[in-house]
């Protein structure tokens, strides 16, 4: 090969490197939905700059988990829900499959609660029709996958996901953030049981299981498996894994950051819509618009994200091919009698931040010794170190989840 040609070829690399990001793109609206503002923005509010170590290390976890996630399906050509469904029992199957689908329920409750109050605040809109109105934009958005495949589908996400950056990183550019305390933040520490408790919420509205599951789809349906492909679709992956993460970990951490700087001891603040109230107060009606904006992006994306998720969960573990469409239209209903029945809707975003946090081990683990296996990866198997530090992650995802229970329990 002559020095042009290699010369060539060498520019073109990443070229063909960025056409195959898209994946995680789509499974990083989940660590940027409705259940992550809530959370965020009542650590910083509450306690300032303490606990930015807390979404640092959940984005850590979250890089490690996904690119596993999206690693199983390109190896294998099976999702993670398919893998297990062929190797568990048929009572086993159905139970596994019943505590997935009441985590991928929780999760679409939450992200069409968040939309219908991102309607309220920024129309005055009743929160039954903003969650119904919420449901029936969430099925035009499935119809893309539905009808034009992914690639359009993931550029409508990333164009959501682009919105809700804008939304939330607005308020950093004026916020007067101490960023000598916002270091000293990343200093792992606690103030007290109730800080324990928010970290482990955070951390709960960070990993998220619906979208373990739904990665490992999203990159086998896009790329595809085997033959010669699979190393340069894993260097693909890790880069597309990073990209995704880094932003919606930016996005998070700039939402305490903004809290911790403007709404410290703010009364009110508990709340979304008092959250909302406090920054347009103290930052501008304009920010305190385009916050909402940014919540209504993040509502839309990660209903539709979810009610994917709940699909590939289906298909993998029950053989049953449930049109996008159709499933949209029967899980918004649960959220909108929520709504009508006035539930107080942050107070039912945070329960299911812990209900979420119940399924977290379901998916973590089994991913874990799927992808250390050699039968299920053969060379592509995770290496002694990976193994040893996927199970420390692991261990210490399920520590702060069973504490996130106890303690709400404990508080009721």
């Amino acid at each position: 090969m002559s020095v042009d040609v290699r010369e060539r070829a060498s520019r073109a690399a990443p070229a063909r490197l960025l056409l195959l990001l898209g994946p995680a793109f789509v499974a990083a609206i989940a660590y940027v939905d409705p259940g992550n503002v809530a959370a965020n923005l009542t650590a910083g509010a509450r306690y300032g700059y303490l606990l930015v170590w807390v979404l640092v290390a959940a984005n850590a976890i979250a890089v490690f988990v996904q690119y596993q996630s999206a690693k199983l399906g390109i190896v294998t050509g099976r999702s993670l829900p398919e893998l297990l469904g062929e190797r568990l029992g048929t009572t086993s199957r159905r139970a596994y499959w019943v505590q997935a689908e009441l985590v991928a329920a929780a999760t679409d409750i939450a992200e069409v609660i968040g939309g219908a109050i991102a309607l309220n605040l920024l129309f005055g809109l009743p929160l039954p029709l903003g969650g119904l109105i919420v449901g029936v934009v969430a099925i035009g958005i499935l119809a893309i996958q539905s009808r034009r495949g992914q690639r359009p589908f993931e550029a409508v996400i990333l164009g959501l996901l682009a919105v809700i950056a804008v939304g939330f990183l607005a308020g950093l550019f004026v916020s007067p953030v101490n960023w000598t305390e916002a270091a000293a933040g990343l200093v792992p520490r606690f103030d007290g049981a109730p800080t324990v408790l928010l970290a482990a919420g955070m951390l709960g509205a960070t990993v998220m299981p619906h979208a373990i599951y739904l990665h490992s789809a999203l990159a086998r349906d896009r790329h595809g498996a085997g033959g010669g492909r699979i190393r340069i679709l894993l260097k693909a992956t890790r880069l597309d894994v990073l990209l995704a993460l880094v932003l919606a970990g930016a996005v998070n951490i700039a939402m305490l950051l903004v809290a911790a700087a403007s709404l410290r001891g703010v009364a009110g603040t508990d709340t979304i819509a008092g959250a909302h109230a406090a920054i347009s107060a103290a930052l501008g009606p304009a920010v305190g618009v385009v916050f909402a904006i940014g919540l209504l992006a993040s509502g839309l994306a990660s209903t539709s994200v979810g009610s994917y998720a709940g699909a590939t969960i289906m298909g993998g573990l029950l053989r049953l091919r449930v049109p996008l469409l159709t499933r949209r239209i029967v899980t918004v209903v649960p959220a909108v009698v929520i709504l009508a029945l006035g539930v107080d809707p942050t107070w039912a975003l945070v329960l299911s931040q812990v209900f979420l946090s119940l399924g977290i081990p379901f998916a973590m683990i089994p991913l874990l010794r799927l992808t250390g296996s050699r039968a299920v990866m053969g060379e592509h198997a995770d290496r002694l170190w990976v193994r040893i530090a996927g199970g420390a992650v692991a261990g210490l995802v399920v520590l702060l989840n069973l504490a996130l229970v106890a303690l709400t329990v404990a508080g009721a």
